[in-house]
């Protein structure tokens, strides 16, 4: 009887992962704040694909499942935002998942309120959570989803990390849902130049 040793030893097959991090902020005070958009995206995920974001561990909380023969953890900082690098950097090292296996949800005053769009790398423009992953990892060619939340008169700061308005609440939870979906259709097709492109698209980047 022969062996087929070549086989015997043929290392496992990495499991494809996507590690999505949600930015934001910690703690009732900035829940409902308009620099949240990160956390509640992940939020609405973790609810579409029936896991509880609870898990302590790389200086955030964290949910994992498997879909489609993808391992997707979902993650949200609980670093406060301008420090989220190292946590992201320490999700990395733990699920052996390279820069290109990011996903960064997160808010941009630099967008119309309401709009989403992707990119597979790029600065982080004037987010300084962003500015700080990248100086972390020292590497900026991670996807990134970003929710516009536009800009108002007055202090960037005390906008940013002003309650949204009850007016604008039901249009924001579409833009999270539609996020959410966007990446659970990612991990199944693995396409993200296709969800750059339906998140990007002209008709479809505003939610109405």
């Amino acid at each position: 009887m022969r062996f087929n040793l070549k086989g015997f030893f043929r290392k496992k097959e990495k499991e494809r992962v996507i590690i999505v991090v949600g930015l934001g902020n910690p703690g009732e005070e900035y829940k409902n704040t308009y620099h949240n958009m990160g956390y509640k995206t992940v939020d609405a995920l973790a609810d579409k694909l029936s896991v509880k974001i609870k898990r302590a561990e790389c200086s955030s909380l964290t949910a994992a499942v498997t879909l489609s023969g993808v391992r997707i953890v979902l993650a949200r900082p609980v670093t406060y935002m301008n420090l989220s690098g190292q946590a992201v950097k320490s999700l990395l090292s733990k699920y052996k998942a390279d820069i290109g296996d990011l996903i960064v949800i997160y808010d941009d005053i630099d967008l119309p309120r309401f709009s989403l769009r992707a990119r597979s790398g790029g600065s982080g423009g004037t987010h300084n959570g962003m500015k700080n992953i990248i100086d972390v990892l020292s590497d900026t060619n991670f996807k990134r989803i970003r929710i516009g939340v536009g800009r108002e008169n007055g202090e960037l700061k005390d906008y940013v990390l002003s309650g949204i308005r009850k007016t604008d609440e039901k249009t924001f939870a579409q833009c999270f849902e539609k996020a959410a979906d966007a990446v659970i259709a990612y991990a199944g097709n693995g396409d993200f130049e296709k969800l750059m492109r339906e998140l990007n698209g002209r008709e479809s980047n505003e939610v109405q």
